[in-house]
């Protein structure tokens, strides 16, 4: 299967998935944690692949991070893009490829 294959399946799979889910922060004051973790993670209604589709907390797109929608790894798996010893998709995996650049896409795409 080619990368745009397996770009449009992601797609298709983050477009019917809800992004990472987190409790909504209470009416008194939230944990400045619970407030770092949300600005750190993209919008529901953003386009994968664009500038916004990022998740600080883990430095991919937020449309294929595995780690914060693990609804997304079937098909990585079905692809043939998983490390089983690390528990996510080898193009995201920098401790099997250290050399292996993940780029946030330019603002305006």
């Amino acid at each position: 299967m080619t990368f745009r294959s397996i770009s449009l399946v992601l797609c298709v799979l983050a477009l019917g998935a809800a992004s990472c889910s987190k409790e909504a922060p209470s009416p008194d004051k939230p944990a400045p944690e619970q407030t770092q973790a949300k600005a750190a993670h993209a919008p529901a209604d953003v386009k994968p692949g664009s500038h916004e589709d990022w998740c600080g907390e883990h430095a991919v797109p937020e449309s294929q991070c595995t780690r914060c929608n693990s609804d997304l790894i079937p098909a990585f798996k079905a692809t043939g893009d998983w490390c089983a010893e690390h528990g996510l998709p080898e193009s995201q995996c920098l401790k099997c490829n250290p050399d292996l650049k993940i780029v946030r896409p330019p603002k305006g795409s």
